[in-house]
């Protein structure tokens, strides 16, 4: 979990700094997104982060 950690401190960390973009390259604006991105880049380096449960229908 140290990896998925770190990782995630670091992209939140840019979020609040205003320099964190998106895969397209835009300025993330979002808290949602900003941790959308956090996940999305601790789990390509290895972090084992379950993915979101989807809503019972």
């Amino acid at each position: 979990m140290a990896k998925g950690k770190n990782r995630i401190e670091k992209v939140m960390h840019e979020y609040k700094e205003g320099t964190l973009k998106s895969g397209s390259g835009g300025k993330v604006t979002s808290r949602k997104q900003a941790v959308a991105v956090a996940l999305s880049e601790a789990r390509k380096a290895g972090a084992r982060i379950p993915k979101k449960k989807s809503a019972a229908s």
